[in-house]
């Protein structure tokens, strides 16, 4: 018997995929300004690919912040519940991001521009450290039984949708906007853009009920007074294996967009507009092996494709290098194609496949934290180390650190496998 009408369902997996569609975009768009306007505007320095690096340095500050605001969030929607707390990290997230539009450049106010970049760029991270597993618990508390896989997929499909929205926002403005325009003041228009899309996330969230699991166990008093204490001494090994199990979807992610847009149109050449447009059509098979993982998860289990998310990613690292590098835009965006396919089964599963690690009265935080530091692991240094590494032996080195992480990630599953 389902917990709650299907007319609230409905309400509940709109509201976990608005939510995250919101983060993400705003996530993203930050991702995009990072890799094409941030370092000259906040960040001067003689060399431009110590432009970038710094850039992306603080575009990886948030991935540090995640676990800070997965710890605060994950705390309260383990003790209060996770209505509220998704409202509150969707507030910061939003208002982070819409500030950043009105922020000066260096040239402006010298040192204190990319301050109060990073202290706002830290702010989004706190914000998305409590968003994903509060959305993943939303979809998954409420689902009917056999669908616990294609319910939780929802929170991860707000991720394409997210970019999708970023990415081709910034596109239009490619196209309606000279470079010095764009340069001057057009990268401002998604940050402010931001208010809009929080306004509508706020208002679908505001009308959600608390969901059956955490209500279950306020009744039955098992809620901890300190959920993160609980997790990690009762609950280590799941915590160690969910963290390793979201590396390659992290890594994935973040070098087939920020560091592949950054890479591609200042080291080989390609314009804009026109890597822009491939990635915008590369990120609709991300929703694609979203949708087929978590269908497929629900007659098959989730482990199963988890586990060609990962060997995906390894053989997406072993054809970076002559495929990325290529002169042709047909091949770089067979391989973004590939790389975002294969995603999808690293990624759809996790939002059926991390809940069910742990205990209600310990789930938001659990979920939270092995999402946002296995995002450190996997994302946070993805962009900076790649860019190392391509500078130092090319492409080929950046996709051994695909192989790494999708070794990783095995080793994650292999955890789980030696509690059973």
């Amino acid at each position: 018997m389902n917990p709650v009408p299907m007319t609230a369902h409905k309400r509940v997996l709109l509201a976990s995929l608005i939510g995250t569609s919101v983060e993400f975009y705003d996530f993203y768009i930050y991702a995009t300004a990072a890799a094409l306007v941030f370092g000259p505007l906040f960040f001067p320095a003689e060399d431009k690919a110590a432009q970038l690096l710094l850039s992306y340095a603080s575009f990886g500050l948030a991935f540090i912040a995640r676990p800070v605001g997965a710890a605060i969030f994950g705390h309260f929607g383990d003790r209060i519940g996770r209505k509220s707390t998704l409202v509150a990290s969707l507030m910061l997230m939003g208002g982070s991001t819409v500030a950043i539009a009105f922020l000066p450049t260096y040239a402006q106010i010298g040192w204190v521009a990319p301050l109060i970049l990073c202290l706002l760029r830290f702010g989004q991270g706190l914000g998305l450290g409590g968003e994903w597993g509060g959305a993943a618990l939303l979809a998954v508390e409420n689902a009917p039984p056999g669908w616990r896989n294609r319910y939780g997929m929802f929170p991860p499909l707000g991720a394409p949708v997210g970019f999708i929205a970023a990415n081709g926002f910034f596109l239009l403005l490619g196209a309606a906007l000279t470079d010095a325009q764009f340069r001057d003041w057009g990268w401002r228009l998604p940050f402010l853009a931001s208010a809009v899309l929080v306004a509508l996330g706020l208002w679908v969230r505001l009308k959600l009920t608390e969901t059956p699991a955490f209500l279950e166990a306020a009744a039955q008093e098992k809620l901890p007074k300190v959920p993160i204490v609980v997790l990690f001494r009762d609950h280590l090994r799941p915590t160690m294996a969910g963290i390793f199990g979201v590396v390659a979807c992290f890594a994935l992610f973040y070098l087939a967009t920020a560091f592949a847009l950054g890479y591609g149109t200042t080291v080989l050449g390609h314009g804009r507009q026109a890597f822009l447009a491939i990635e915008l059509a590369a990120i609709l098979f991300l929703a694609l092996g979203v949708v087929v993982a978590s269908v497929l998860a629900d007659k098959r289990g989730a482990m199963p494709m988890l586990r060609w998310g990962f060997a995906g990613c390894a053989v997406a690292g072993l054809l970076m290098g002559p495929m990325l590098g290529a002169v042709s835009l047909a091949i770089v965006f067979l391989w973004l194609a590939f790389a975002l396919f294969v995603m999808g089964f690293a990624y759809g599963p996790l939002g059926g496949w991390l809940p069910e690690l742990f205990p209600a009265e310990v789930r938001y935080t659990g979920v939270s934290m092995t999402f946002n530091i296995g995002g450190i692991l996997g994302g946070a240094m993805a962009p900076i180390v790649a860019s190392w590494l391509a500078e130092k032996g090319g492409l080929d080195l950046v996709g051994g650190y695909l192989l790494v992480a999708g070794l990783l990630s095995f080793g994650g599953l292999a955890l789980l496998r030696t509690r059973r």
